[in-house]
């Protein structure tokens, strides 16, 4: 399955720059890195980056991550995917814009849990 993070674009460039990241300040003062579902996105987007632009989400394969991806449950007693190393740049399925349109973000349409889906452009993606 696919989950997702939300970078802010000084945060993507550091981790296309390195390689890898640790994430955002709020990642490494606890210790993992903070993903979402498809269908918490939205709301992740809402509750921890209202108006902000310039964001960018990247889709990462569940599966690939290995035992550092625990599910813990989280806002709203969810369950949430939180990763305990470090992203890696390879670890990235793909990557799109998250633009800012009066208010609020434009997430993809096709924007799926399913890493054989479509990907941010409407095609499919290995």
């Amino acid at each position: 399955m696919l989950i997702y993070k939300i970078f802010r674009a000084p945060e993507w460039q550091a981790l296309v720059t390195d390689g890898q990241t640790g994430g955002a300040p709020v990642d490494l003062a606890d210790g993992y890195i903070h993903f979402s579902t498809a269908q918490q996105a939205s709301e992740t987007a809402r509750k921890h980056f209202s108006g902000v632009s310039d964001l960018i989400l990247a889709a990462v394969t569940a599966e690939t991550l290995g035992d550092a991806l625990i599910w813990e449950v989280s806002r709203g007693g969810a369950e949430f995917p939180h990763l305990y190393r470090a992203l890696r740049i390879e670890d990235v399925a793909w990557h799109a814009p998250l633009p800012l349109l009066e208010g609020s973000h434009q997430f993809p349409d096709s924007m799926t849990d399913d890493p054989a889906g479509p990907g941010p452009d409407g095609d499919a993606h290995p």
